[in-house]
């Protein structure tokens, strides 16, 4: 007989809060791993998709009916004591989203990646892999406008790599970089002074999949590239 299997989603859902990278996890009231943090995650349903079931956990499980979280599928893990209980192979989703509101569910919570050391099963491996591919996408795609409010300055949208990357860039360089990648930013024509001194443009993200030249964290010296 052919063993039966569950498969399950969980999700690293990543935001920008209190100028940290945070990760959405909940704190688990069963053993095993009793106490510690957890992805949101379940298993899924016989008559529903993949990511069907990613946006369900999302609405039921991390509390974010409706949240603008873009969900992309991560990595699939299988090996076989990932789960003391019973075998079970989970595909991992990652979220990215501005600012989120805290999670209505109980025992949710953000909390910065970097205090998250422990962590149930193997959910510190997954948010980690998760960390990695947000940090990879920001270097060639125009992903990093996904931690923005829909209207952004320069100086925020660098904000955002500087958490992610966990470095610091040179604010002209970056500033002419972004500005000139092609179809990356849209002027939209008002001005904001929130980032303190003179009226700072605001945009918005543009319509292109990949940033021509690309936002590479670091040349071979090790210094930022930007």
């Amino acid at each position: 007989m052919v063993p039966r299997i569950p498969v399950s989603v969980d999700l690293v859902v990543l935001t920008v809060r209190c100028n940290a990278l945070s990760a959405l996890v909940w704190r688990r009231d069963n053993p095993p791993y009793l106490r510690r943090w957890s992805l949101s995650g379940g298993f899924i349903q016989l008559d529903e998709d993949l990511p069907d079931a990613a946006r369900r956990i999302l609405a039921e499980r991390a509390g974010l009916p409706g949240a603008p979280v873009h969900l992309e599928q991560l990595q699939t893990y299988g090996y076989p004591d990932r789960d003391p209980r019973q075998r079970v192979v989970s595909v991992a989703y990652l979220g990215l989203a501005p600012d989120l509101p805290a999670s209505e569910q109980a025992h949710m919570a953000w909390v910065p990646v970097d205090d998250l050391t422990a962590m149930a099963f193997d959910h510190r491996r997954i948010m980690l892999d998760g960390i990695e591919r947000a940090r990879a996408k920001l270097e060639y795609t125009p992903l990093g406008a996904a931690f923005c409010p829909p209207e952004f300055t320069v100086a925020e949208l660098r904000r955002v790599y500087e958490i992610v990357w966990g470095r610091q860039l040179d604010p002209r360089n970056f500033h002419r970089k972004v500005t000139k990648a092609e179809g990356f930013l849209i002027e939209t024509g008002s001005a904001t002074t929130r980032d303190g001194g003179r009226p700072a443009k605001l945009y918005r993200r543009g319509p292109v999949e990949a940033l021509h030249p690309p936002m590479l964290r670091a040349a071979a010296s090790g210094q930022p590239s930007t």
